[in-house]
């Protein structure tokens, strides 16, 4: 039995002979209690009337009363249709990185390698809104490099940035450009630790480097490549606020509309903190279920999972 005193004893023996370790863990495990689960207390604003002069605890009760009022706003299928389109246009790139560090893995010159690697991972280091600032520069339709490029050619410039229906490709492709890099990082890791052994059997097998890469490389980061989607998709309606917030502007707005900056209106700018906390906690609850979800059918159909 796991209440009998000799487990327990065990367990306290066990505490006093790694007391080190626990003491190392402890200011990690009190940083998680203070700024990741104490902070759940504010959750309660998302069903009450909350009056900062109140205060949390002595504000009316709501109910549901505003997560109705988010499902029947005008901004509710909007935002959910942006931040999913969103969403689900980054996960289509999530190959994308996996290919990068496949290719790196495979290039022989050394000196190549690192300099490759060393000019992908560099715009991950660009700030938000340093990055939009470059954006806005390079694709202004009069005085930018693609409205230059239009003028050679007498053709009138489009305007990336004020189009609706561009606005998630823009997003999507400029975060690409961004963190392609920066995001191999972990699948290249995985390569290299893929034993030299399997290689030099497949070499004398006769097989290919691309043999090589479906029959060796793939498998081995499959593992990797599974946890990282199960996050992803853990996340998915979790689209960054800031770089859509500094890239919207009126002309896009119909498409650039998504969850996070409609909380930020809606909260900070008009304080309705209690509405503004009910849509960001329907949010994290689609999120979790996602994450549930999703780490469930991998457990079912692969090995993999987070838990």
């Amino acid at each position: 039995m796991r209440t009998n005193p000799l487990y327990i004893g065990k367990r306290l023996e066990r505490i006093r002979r790694n007391w080190g370790l626990y003491v190392l863990l402890f200011p990690a495990v009190l940083l998680t209690l203070l700024f990741a689960y104490k902070p759940m207390y504010g959750v309660l604003i998302a069903f009450k009337d909350y009056s900062p002069a109140l205060g949390i605890g002595d504000s009316p009760w709501a109910g549901f009363k505003y997560f109705e009022k988010f499902f029947h706003s005008y901004q509710f299928t909007n935002t959910i249709r942006n931040t999913l389109v969103i969403s689900l246009y980054s996960l289509a790139t999530f190959p994308i990185p996996i290919i990068l560090a496949l290719l790196v893995n495979q290039m022989r010159s050394g000196r190549f390698k690192r300099f490759f690697q060393t000019i992908s991972y560099m715009p991950h280091f660009i700030s938000t809104v340093v990055m939009v600032g470059l954006m806005l520069i390079l694709f202004s339709p009069s005085t930018g490099l693609v409205g230059n490029m239009y003028q050679l050619f007498g053709a009138e410039a489009p305007d990336l940035m004020g189009s609706s229906a561009l606005f998630s490709s823009v997003y999507v492709w400029s975060d690409v450009w961004q963190h392609v890099g920066w995001d191999s990082i972990i699948y290249i890791a995985a390569l290299s630790a893929v034993d030299p052994s399997l290689y030099e059997a497949a070499t004398v097998d006769g097989a290919s480097r691309w043999h090589k890469v479906r029959y060796i490389d793939i498998p081995m980061l499959l593992p990797t490549v599974i946890t990282l989607l199960i996050l992803r998709m853990g996340g998915l309606l979790g689209v960054g606020f800031e770089k859509v917030y500094l890239m919207q502007n009126d002309l896009n707005i119909l498409s650039s509309e998504i969850l996070s900056t409609y909380v930020y209106k809606i909260g900070l700018l008009s304080s309705q903190y209690s509405f503004s906390s009910a849509i960001n906690l329907f949010n994290t609850v689609i999120n979790f279920i996602l994450l549930i979800l999703v780490n469930q059918l991998s457990k079912k159909y692969s090995e993999n999972s987070l838990w």
